[in-house]
């Protein structure tokens, strides 16, 4: 490279530091009120995290992201990371409040069938968070989305059957069950479920009683089943021994994220 050549270069790194070093995938905790603990009351706060590109100006689409079981930790905030790189503001939902983690899978069963068991707080806080992220300035309120894996699934469709403002709701290897199939009636929503054909936890009984419940309802949705998935299918950390149940299977992640991605570009862009 010759002298003028390194000049020339340098004046426009120069030039561009300012753009780079502003272009880029932004992060912080929103905190969230879910209001007192009826036990022991203390404020609850939903810890979320928000994630967004900094380079675009323009208010654009939004997408919650409900985690699984576990809690709203690493993966659910990766996810969020990924969307954000899309042109989303995107912000994974911390259900449990206080930023809790489950230690272990036996205690993520105590506290997802806490919310299970009362389907009302499980909507309540997510519609809380949802009418915080209409509030951001980046976001576009008309164009809002929801995806959730896992017990993440089953949240993110209770938001849906609560009758919120969303356009599109995704769910990933999700429950499928509610106590209100007659619910149904409120989706807005346009609805999209991604499903391993060999998950043991959400069987054929689970999902054909989601079919008659959205048929009834009449709701436009999609139901995608892939071969050889069973539950956890997006999620490396879930291993690939098939036989336990959950696993982790790429070609059933790499498709489902695709199918969302089609799903939004529809709906929201």
């Amino acid at each position: 490279m010759t002298g003028v050549s390194h000049a020339l270069f340098a004046v426009v790194a120069v030039l561009l530091l300012p753009f780079l070093a502003h272009a880029a995938i932004q992060s912080r905790t929103v905190p969230v009120s879910y209001g007192k603990d009826p036990a022991t009351q203390e404020e609850i706060v939903g810890e979320c995290f928000l994630a967004w590109d900094d380079a675009i100006k323009e208010p654009r689409p939004a997408v919650l992201v409900f985690p699984d079981w576990m809690g709203n930790g690493e993966f659910s905030k990766a996810k969020a990371r990924q969307l954000a790189e899309l042109g989303y503001v995107a912000i994974a939902v911390d259900v449990y409040g206080n930023g809790k983690l489950a230690a272990d899978s036996k205690e993520a069963a105590e506290l997802s069938g806490a919310m299970k068991a009362n389907r009302t707080l499980l909507r309540d806080r997510a519609a809380r968070v949802l009418a915080m992220v209409k509030r951001l300035k980046e976001v576009d309120p008309k164009r809002v989305a929801a995806i959730g894996f896992c017990f993440g699934g089953t949240a993110a469709l209770e938001l849906a059957r609560s009758g919120a403002d969303v356009q599109a709701v995704v769910s990933f290897h999700g429950g499928l069950d509610t106590p209100a199939p007659a619910d149904a009636k409120n989706i807005r929503a346009k609805l999209l479920v991604l499903h391993g054909n060999l998950d043991p936890f959400v069987p054929a009984k689970q999902v054909q009683a989601f079919f008659d419940e959205m048929n009834a309802a009449g709701v436009d949705y999609t139901f995608t089943a892939y071969a050889n998935a069973v539950h956890s299918f997006t999620n490396p950390a879930a291993g690939m021994d098939p036989s336990r149940g959950a696993a982790y299977n790429p070609d059933a992640e790499r498709r489902s994220w695709a199918a969302m991605r089609l799903f939004f570009n529809e709906l929201l862009e």
